[in-house]
Parts: structure tokens; sequence; C-alpha cells
């Protein structure tokens, strides 16, 4: 069950991720047409989305550990049971979210660097 509900979170947060850095490429075209005018390679500006979504997803997955160590720590205190927190199910969890981020970055960062810098220069 615990297994389930984990792979529900991921998949949220995949999707959470994606919708901010499609949002993140729509609000920045012209940005990423002036950089690709002035000779960035699409390397690069994939490279700086994928940056962005592997931040986003670093910090949540700081976040969601320092909550469930907590909670953890909390439901210890409460229910008199010795607090255990195994270091490797933390490492885990953070390394999964981590990579849900990655992968959820790579087709918002793929679509900004095959743009054309013409057409990125006209939106609006």
């Amino acid at each position: 069950m615990v297994v389930a509900i984990a792979g529900i979170s991921l998949v949220v947060g995949g999707i959470g991720i994606a919708n901010i850095m499609l949002v993140s490429v729509v609000e920045r075209t012209r940005e990423i047409g002036i950089r690709k005018a002035l000779g960035a390679t699409k390397s690069a500006i994939l490279t700086q989305f994928l940056v962005e979504a592997h931040a986003i997803s670093t910090i949540g997955g700081i976040i969601g550990a320092g909550t469930g160590i907590a909670i953890a720590f909390g439901g210890s205190m409460i229910f008199k049971f010795p607090f255990v927190v195994s270091g490797l199910s933390v490492a885990i969890g953070f390394g999964l979210s981590t990579a849900v981020g990655l992968v959820a970055g790579v087709i918002p960062a793929r679509n900004a660097a095959n743009l054309d810098p013409i057409a990125a220069l006209r939106s609006d």
C-alpha cells in the first residue's frame, strides 16, 4: 500500500514539475529566441531547463524527506515507539524524486531547445 501511495505521489509530482516547466518555457520564449539568435546551442538551452527541473525536484525531495522524518519523529513521540529512519529509504526517496523531476523536465526542455529563433522573437 505504501508503494502504491508513493508511486501516485511521484506521478503527481512529475506532472506538476512538467507543468511548471512548460509554463516557464512559454513565458520565456522571447528570452530563448534572443539566446538562440546570439548563438546559444540547443544543448545549452536544454541544459538550462534541465538544471531548473533538477533544482525544483531537489527542493521538493528535501522538503519531502524533511516532512517524512518530522512525521516519523512525531509519531514515535506520540505512540512511544523507537525513532528509526533508514538512511537508505531516505536516499532512495530523494533519488526517485530527482529522477522524476529530470524525466518530467525533458519534454519542456526539448521544446525550448527546438524553438525557431525567428518565431520565438515574434511571439508575444
